[in-house]
C-alpha cells in the first residue's frame, strides 16, 4: 500500500481574548449612547476595552504526526476539546496549521456537516447540484448519481420544493445522501452518525462500510465507540491536542473508555439539592473490563447534611448508541447526617459484549436529589463468544432491552 496522508510536527493556535478581572464587556448600544452626550466618550470606552483586554494562545494540536497508508479505515476519537475537529479542518484545507508539514496524495472529500451549502431559497433538486459542485463534483458526475442520491434520501415527493421548507430530518438526508456519493481517493467525516433518526444513522453506516470495502481511504471522528469498532481498522486516539495512543481499534477503544472513566472519577458530582452530594461512583473493579456475565460491582460515596429518610439508587446502563438496556435500582432504608460508602453489587444484568455508559439517580420519596448522566464507561468483554454454553445468556441479554433488575448493597 502507498501512503496518502503524512503529518509532522503539527501544531494548530488559537487567540482567546478576555476581559481583566473578568468585567462585562461594554456593546456598542453603550457607546453610541455615550456619544450622544459627548464625542470623545465613545474614542475613550474603546481605548480602555483594549487596554483591559488579555489575549491567551491556546492550543489546540501539539506536534502532532503520523501517516496513513492507502484504503486504511482510521478513527480519530478522544474527549470534546481534543482537537479531533481542528485536525480534520486543516486536513480539509478549511483551516491553515500554524506550524508542521502536512503531505496528502489523492483526492479528498470531506464531510465535516452535513448540509453545508445549502441554500434555503433553492429546491431540493437545485441543491443537489449546487451542493455537489460545492463538494468538488463535476456536472457530468452529479447528473450520473442524481437518481442514487435522491433514492438514498427518499425526498423524491419534494424534490422541487425550496428546502426551506423541509424537517430537519429530510435537510439532514439531502446533505448527506450528496457528500456519500462523492468518490475520492480519502474521505473525511466527522460525526455524521451523530444526526438523524436510529434508521437513518443505520443507513449511514451502511454507506460508509460500503465505502470502505471499495478500497477507499476513510478518516472517521465519531463518539460512538460501536460505530468506531465497526468501521475501523486503527483508532488515533487525541487528548488536550496530543495523540496519546495509535494501534488498533479495540485498544484505541478501550483507552477512550479508560480515560473517560477517570474523568469523570475526578468530577465533583454535585446535587440537585444543596444539603446532599455525591463524592464519587466508581468501579470496585481494577480496571474498566468486566467480563460477560459476571457482577458489575461499584462503590459509591456519598453525603448529607441532615439525617433523611428512605432513599432510592437508581443506575441506568446505555449502550453505545444511546438507548438504556437496563435499569438498575435499590432502596437504602434510611441515610444519617456525614458520609457514607456503599458498596454496589449488579448481579444479574445479562448484557451481552459491547460498550456501556453507566449514569446515576437518587431520590427522595418523590424528589430527585441527585443526578449525572455517564458517570462511568465501561466494557464487557468475553473470549469465549462462539461458547454454545453463553448462547442461552447471549439471547436472553438482547430480548432484555429496557429491563429492570436489582442491586445487591454489600
Amino acid at each position: 500500500m502507498s501512503q496518502v496522508i503524512r503529518v509532522e510536527g503539527l501544531s494548530k493556535k488559537f487567540a482567546l481574548h478576555h476581559l481583566a478581572g473578568g468585567e462585562n464587556y461594554s456593546t456598542f448600544r453603550d457607546a453610541l449612547a455615550s456619544s450622544l452626550s459627548r464625542a470623545s466618550r465613545a474614542l475613550r470606552w474603546r481605548s480602555a476595552v483594549q487596554d483591559k483586554e488579555s489575549i491567551e494562545d491556546f492550543w489546540a494540536l501539539q506536534e502532532i504526526g503520523f501517516s496513513i497508508q492507502s484504503g486504511e479505515k482510521v478513527g480519530i476519537i478522544g474527549r470534546n476539546g481534543a482537537g479531533k475537529s481542528t485536525l480534520l479542518k486543516i486536513l480539509s484545507r478549511i483551516i491553515e496549521p500554524t506550524r508542521g508539514e502536512i503531505r496528502i496524495r489523492g483526492r479528498v472529500a470531506s464531510l465535516l456537516e452535513v448540509g453545508t451549502g445549502f441554500h434555503d431559497e433553492l429546491t431540493g433538486r437545485e441543491n443537489i447540484y449546487f451542493n455537489g459542485a460545492m463538494l468538488g463534483m463535476t456536472k457530468a458526475e452529479i447528473k450520473q448519481k442524481f437518481d442514487a442520491i435522491v433514492a438514498f434520501a427518499e425526498v423524491e415527493k419534494f424534490l422541487d420544493t425550496p428546502v426551506k421548507h423541509y424537517s430537519s430530518g429530510m435537510y439532514v438526508r439531502l446533505g448527506f445522501a450528496v457528500a456519500a456519493h462523492l468518490e475520492p481517493e480519502i474521505l473525511i467525516v466527522d460525526e455524521v452518525l451523530a444526526v438523524g433518526d436510529v434508521q437513518f444513522q443505520k443507513k449511514c453506516l451502511g454507506k460508509l462500510q460500503d465505502i470502505g470495502q471499495e478500497g477507499r481511504t476513510v478518516l472517521f471522528v465519531s463518539h460512538n465507540m460501536s460505530s468506531i469498532l465497526q468501521l475501523t481498522d486503527r483508532v488515533l486516539l487525541l487528548q488536550a491536542g496530543r495523540i496519546i495512543q495509535d494501534g488498533d481499534s479495540e485498544s484505541g477503544v478501550r483507552g477512550y473508555l479508560r480515560a473517560n472513566e477517570e474523568a469523570a472519577q475526578a468530577i465533583n458530582l454535585t446535587g440537585q439539592v444543596p444539603w446532599f452530594r455525591v463524592a464519587s461512583l466508581v468501579f470496585d473493579q481494577t480496571h474498566m473490563e468486566v467480563g460477560f456475565n459476571k457482577p458489575l460491582r461499584l462503590r459509591l460515596e456519598l453525603a448529607t447534611d441532615r439525617d433523611i429518610g428512605e432513599t432510592e439508587i437508581i443506575i441506568p446502563i446505555i449502550n453505545s448508541i444511546g438507548a438504556r438496556i437496563v435499569t438498575a435500582r435499590t432502596v437504602i432504608p434510611g441515610l444519617s447526617k456525614g458520609t457514607r460508602s456503599f458498596l454496589l453489587k449488579i448481579p444479574d444484568h445479562r448484557l451481552i459484549p459491547g460498550t456501556y455508559m453507566i449514569s446515576l439517580t437518587m431520590k427522595h420519596r418523590t424528589e430527585v436529589i441527585f443526578i449525572q448522566e455517564q458517570v462511568i464507561a465501561i466494557e464487557l468483554v468475553t473470549d469465549q463468544i462462539e461458547d454454545p454454553l453463553l448462547l442461552p445468556f447471549l439471547t436472553r441479554g438482547k430480548d432484555r432491552f429496557g429491563c429492570f433488575c436489582p442491586i445487591e448493597i454489600e
